[in-house]
């Protein structure tokens, strides 16, 4: 065979394997990419980071809520049972004041010892409630609070400020930083505007 015909057959067997999708002996192999371990493993120590510092961060938050919800339970779980002795607290009160300081004077020594024991129960009561939270508003003379006290009327008087508080109808109590009960006051009008309150602090909660 010839030089030209075996050259003329190597084309033409070429041209074939091309043709059928064989690689010719002359083609280059194709490249692969092959993916870096070392940024792959730097992929994943950042996205497991980012994993555990969310968690983190969930399992503080977890612990600060569960942290107040604990306190909360325990400082004001005698929500209801001190609005209860309030009621007592003021029939007390109530027994004391009907009685005119004549007649209290002019009164037997049994009638006297009787309303010096009412007079002491009250007090014990006042002493007992405080020792757990409970401490009275004293809103006299101070300005209106309307997230402390209510206003029931108002009383014309020029000499002091609108919204002084004047007269106090019902004494109001708070747990902590709770309302427990508003105090039930008179408050000034016609005087100078009031000069602005304070802002309340944050955090502080008004309700019970």
């Amino acid at each position: 065979m010839s030089d030209e015909t075996r050259s003329n057959t190597t084309a033409a067997d070429q041209t074939e394997a091309a043709a059928a999708g064989a690689p010719t002996p002359d083609a280059a192999p194709a490249e692969t990419a092959t993916p870096d371990p070392t940024e792959q493993l730097r992929a994943e120590h950042a996205e497991m980071k980012d994993r555990l510092l969310r968690t983190l961060a969930e399992m503080e938050n977890l612990r600060r809520r569960t942290e107040k919800e604990i306190k909360d339970a325990r400082d004001y779980a005698i929500t209801a049972f001190a609005r209860e002795l309030l009621g007592v607290s003021d029939n007390l009160t109530r027994a004391v004041g009907a009685l005119p300081a004549e007649a209290r004077a002019a009164a037997e020594a049994a009638v006297t010892s009787l309303i010096e024991g009412v007079e002491l129960t009250g007090r014990e009561l006042a002493k007992a409630m405080e020792k757990h939270g409970v401490r009275r508003i004293e809103p006299m003379g101070g300005r209106f609070d309307p997230n402390l006290h209510q206003a029931m009327f108002e009383i014309p008087n020029a000499e002091v400020p609108s919204g002084t508080v004047l007269q106090v109808l019902q004494d109001g109590y708070v747990l902590g930083d709770r309302v427990l009960r508003p105090a039930l006051v008179g408050v000034a009008k016609g005087g100078p505007k009031a000069p602005a309150a304070p802002a309340e602090p944050a955090g502080v909660d008004r309700t019970a």
